[in-house]
């Protein structure tokens, strides 16, 4: 009786998986969807991307003051090719200043014309242990922003996690465009209604031999 009762489990398990990685919010409720990727998920074709539904890509080009994602450049080239809408995604230290983050930043990204507006991560790094106060971060975050602004001609969009949201009250504190995480159901953490919703991290698409984050813009 066990051993049927464990095939039966790891069988449920398996198809939960696959629905879980297939799944996506419905076309009719958000028409514009895409993923967002770095170095990690390796290299995507593009071309086969669109097979998936993916109509738009944010590629990771920078992380703090010097880190340059590898794959930025080839992903930004070839997302263009294939038609499909890119924008360049730098992830926030709270270890270094925004001076030398946004100078990572412009050095590395083009100014293209069909870019979509840049795009900050903040969230909490196991490397960086500096929690500095919320006005500090807040003047810092909107120091950053301006001068990715400034070389992208684009008003940046903020990706903040549930719990740098916790700790700083980001969403209330500025007024640009929030793009707030949480798998399957639409995230209630911001203090004001998002642009961008990253509804997975683990959906398998065409053309990536990973599992790769999944989001929707809002109508």
């Amino acid at each position: 009786m066990a051993v049927p009762l464990l095939l039966l489990t790891a069988l449920l398990g398996f198809l939960g998986w696959m629905y879980a990685a297939n799944w996506r919010p419905r076309v009719s409720d958000f028409p514009i969807q895409g993923v967002d990727v770095s170095a990690d998920d390796g290299a995507i074709d593009w071309w086969a991307s669109k097979k998936s539904g993916v109509s738009f890509v944010y590629a990771r080009a920078t992380s703090g003051a010097s880190y340059r994602d590898p794959q930025f450049a080839e992903s930004w080239r070839l997302a263009g090719e294939a038609g499909l809408k890119r924008g360049a995604l730098h992830v926030y230290s709270l270890c270094q200043s925004a001076l030398a983050q946004a100078g990572n930043f412009v050095s590395t990204v083009p100014r293209v014309d069909d870019q979509l507006p840049p795009a900050l991560l903040l969230d909490f790094d196991s490397a960086c242990a500096a929690r500095p106060g919320r006005n500090q971060v807040l003047a810092e975050i909107e120091a950053l922003a301006k001068a990715i602004e400034t070389h992208s001609e684009r008003k940046v969009v903020l990706k903040v996690s549930k719990a740098f949201e916790a700790e700083y009250r980001v969403s209330e504190g500025t007024t640009r465009p929030l793009w707030s995480r949480q798998a399957f159901f639409p995230p209630w953490y911001l203090a004001r209604n998002w642009t961008m919703w990253q509804a997975s991290g683990f959906r398998r698409i065409e053309g990536a031999d990973r599992p790769v984050n999944w989001d929707v813009m809002a109508k």
